[in-house]
Protein backbone atom coordinates (compact mmCIF):
# COMPACT_ATOMS: atom_id res chain seq x y z
CA UNK A 1 0.00 0.00 0.00
CA UNK A 2 1.39 3.37 -0.99
CA UNK A 3 1.89 6.08 1.64
CA UNK A 4 0.07 8.53 -0.67
CA UNK A 5 -3.08 6.37 -0.58
CA UNK A 6 -2.97 6.42 3.21
CA UNK A 7 -2.33 10.16 3.41
CA UNK A 8 -5.01 11.15 0.87
CA UNK A 9 -7.96 10.72 3.30
CA UNK A 10 -6.01 12.64 5.95
CA UNK A 11 -5.43 15.51 3.52
CA UNK A 12 -9.14 15.58 2.74
CA UNK A 13 -10.07 15.69 6.43
CA UNK A 14 -7.56 18.47 7.12
CA UNK A 15 -8.88 20.48 4.18
CA UNK A 16 -12.49 20.00 5.28
CA UNK A 17 -11.62 21.31 8.74
CA UNK A 18 -9.89 24.34 7.26
CA UNK A 19 -12.73 24.95 4.82
CA UNK A 20 -15.42 24.90 7.46
CA UNK A 21 -13.88 27.92 9.12
CA UNK A 22 -14.25 30.12 6.03
CA UNK A 23 -17.28 29.00 4.03
CA UNK A 24 -19.41 32.14 4.31
CA UNK A 25 -20.98 33.65 1.18
CA UNK A 26 -22.87 36.90 1.02
CA UNK A 27 -24.60 37.67 -2.33
CA UNK A 28 -26.85 34.67 -2.43
CA UNK A 29 -26.60 30.96 -2.27
CA UNK A 30 -25.77 30.39 -5.95
CA UNK A 31 -22.80 32.78 -6.27
CA UNK A 32 -19.81 33.08 -3.95
CA UNK A 33 -19.09 36.71 -3.03
CA UNK A 34 -17.53 38.71 -0.24
CA UNK A 35 -19.37 41.08 2.12
CA UNK A 36 -19.50 43.69 -0.70
CA UNK A 37 -20.98 41.21 -3.21
CA UNK A 38 -17.69 41.05 -5.13
CA UNK A 39 -16.92 37.69 -6.69
CA UNK A 40 -13.62 36.03 -7.63
CA UNK A 41 -11.97 37.85 -4.71
CA UNK A 42 -11.90 40.91 -6.96
CA UNK A 43 -9.96 39.25 -9.79
CA UNK A 44 -10.68 39.90 -13.47
CA UNK A 45 -12.73 37.00 -14.90
CA UNK A 46 -11.61 37.65 -18.47
CA UNK A 47 -7.90 37.82 -17.59
CA UNK A 48 -7.96 34.20 -16.42
CA UNK A 49 -8.62 33.35 -20.09
CA UNK A 50 -6.60 36.01 -21.90
CA UNK A 51 -3.55 36.14 -19.62
CA UNK A 52 -3.84 32.69 -18.00
CA UNK A 53 -3.19 34.41 -14.70
CA UNK A 54 -5.10 35.85 -11.76
CA UNK A 55 -5.17 39.61 -12.36
CA UNK A 56 -6.68 41.89 -9.75
CA UNK A 57 -9.54 43.95 -11.03
CA UNK A 58 -10.24 47.62 -10.45
CA UNK A 59 -13.36 48.46 -8.45
CA UNK A 60 -13.95 51.41 -10.79
CA UNK A 61 -14.28 49.04 -13.75
CA UNK A 62 -17.03 46.64 -12.81
CA UNK A 63 -20.14 44.82 -13.95
CA UNK A 64 -22.95 42.97 -12.21
CA UNK A 65 -23.96 39.48 -13.30
CA UNK A 66 -26.24 37.08 -11.40
CA UNK A 67 -26.20 39.39 -8.37
CA UNK A 68 -22.40 39.42 -8.11
CA UNK A 69 -20.06 42.32 -8.80
CA UNK A 70 -17.16 41.51 -11.10
CA UNK A 71 -14.08 43.75 -11.17
CA UNK A 72 -11.93 44.10 -14.27
CA UNK A 73 -8.42 45.30 -15.00
CA UNK A 74 -9.52 47.12 -18.14
CA UNK A 75 -12.60 48.53 -19.83
CA UNK A 76 -11.93 46.16 -22.75
CA UNK A 77 -12.13 43.14 -20.42
CA UNK A 78 -15.34 44.44 -18.86
CA UNK A 79 -16.89 44.90 -22.30
CA UNK A 80 -15.73 41.42 -23.36
CA UNK A 81 -17.35 39.95 -20.24
CA UNK A 82 -20.60 41.88 -20.77
CA UNK A 83 -20.84 40.57 -24.34
CA UNK A 84 -20.81 36.94 -23.13
CA UNK A 85 -20.76 36.58 -19.31
CA UNK A 86 -21.56 32.86 -19.41
CA UNK A 87 -18.27 32.24 -21.21
CA UNK A 88 -16.21 33.90 -18.47
CA UNK A 89 -18.11 33.31 -15.25
CA UNK A 90 -16.62 30.69 -12.96
CA UNK A 91 -18.19 27.27 -12.70
CA UNK A 92 -20.09 26.28 -9.55
CA UNK A 93 -21.01 29.90 -8.86
CA UNK A 94 -17.40 30.78 -8.12
CA UNK A 95 -17.23 28.45 -5.15
CA UNK A 96 -14.20 26.25 -4.67
CA UNK A 97 -14.45 23.45 -7.24
CA UNK A 98 -12.77 20.95 -4.93
CA UNK A 99 -15.18 21.88 -2.13
CA UNK A 100 -18.04 21.32 -4.56
CA UNK A 101 -16.65 17.86 -5.31
CA UNK A 102 -17.04 17.18 -1.56
CA UNK A 103 -20.60 18.55 -1.51
CA UNK A 104 -19.56 21.81 0.18
CA UNK A 105 -19.33 25.50 -0.74
CA UNK A 106 -16.12 27.28 0.17
CA UNK A 107 -14.89 30.79 -0.55
CA UNK A 108 -11.90 31.20 -2.86
CA UNK A 109 -8.82 33.41 -2.92
CA UNK A 110 -8.96 34.17 -6.66
CA UNK A 111 -5.37 33.06 -7.19
CA UNK A 112 -5.87 29.31 -7.62
CA UNK A 113 -7.64 28.43 -10.85
CA UNK A 114 -7.70 26.10 -13.81
CA UNK A 115 -9.21 26.35 -17.27
CA UNK A 116 -10.69 23.06 -18.44
CA UNK A 117 -12.41 22.82 -21.81
CA UNK A 118 -12.84 26.59 -21.90
CA UNK A 119 -14.40 26.82 -18.43
CA UNK A 120 -13.05 28.52 -15.33
CA UNK A 121 -12.68 26.51 -12.13
CA UNK A 122 -11.47 28.32 -9.02
CA UNK A 123 -10.16 26.89 -5.76
CA UNK A 124 -9.92 28.03 -2.18
CA UNK A 125 -6.12 28.23 -2.34
CA UNK A 126 -3.09 26.98 -4.22
CA UNK A 127 -2.76 24.09 -1.73
CA UNK A 128 -6.32 23.02 -2.53
CA UNK A 129 -5.53 23.39 -6.24
CA UNK A 130 -2.74 20.84 -5.79
CA UNK A 131 -5.12 18.37 -4.12
CA UNK A 132 -7.73 18.94 -6.86
CA UNK A 133 -5.05 18.31 -9.51
CA UNK A 134 -4.14 14.92 -8.05
CA UNK A 135 -7.31 13.56 -9.69
CA UNK A 136 -8.92 16.31 -11.74
CA UNK A 137 -11.15 13.98 -13.75
CA UNK A 138 -12.75 12.30 -10.72
CA UNK A 139 -12.97 15.55 -8.76
CA UNK A 140 -14.65 17.35 -11.66
CA UNK A 141 -17.11 14.47 -12.11
CA UNK A 142 -17.98 14.60 -8.40
CA UNK A 143 -18.35 18.38 -8.47
CA UNK A 144 -20.64 18.22 -11.51
CA UNK A 145 -22.74 15.58 -9.75
CA UNK A 146 -22.94 17.55 -6.48
CA UNK A 147 -23.58 21.06 -7.84
CA UNK A 148 -27.27 20.57 -8.71
CA UNK A 149 -27.86 19.26 -5.17
CA UNK A 150 -26.06 22.10 -3.36
CA UNK A 151 -26.53 25.04 -5.76
CA UNK A 152 -29.53 26.47 -3.90
CA UNK A 153 -28.34 25.64 -0.38
CA UNK A 154 -26.54 28.23 1.74
CA UNK A 155 -22.88 27.40 2.39
CA UNK A 156 -23.39 27.32 6.15
CA UNK A 157 -26.18 24.74 5.74
CA UNK A 158 -23.93 22.17 4.07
Amino acid sequence: MKISSILAPLKTLALLAAFSISSISFAGVEVQTDENNVTLAGHDAVAYFTENAPVEGNSNISSIHNGAIYHFSSVANRDTFNANPEKYEPQFGGYCAYGTSLGKKFAIDGKAFELIDGKLYVQKSEVVQEVWSENTVANLAAANKNWPKIKNVAADKL
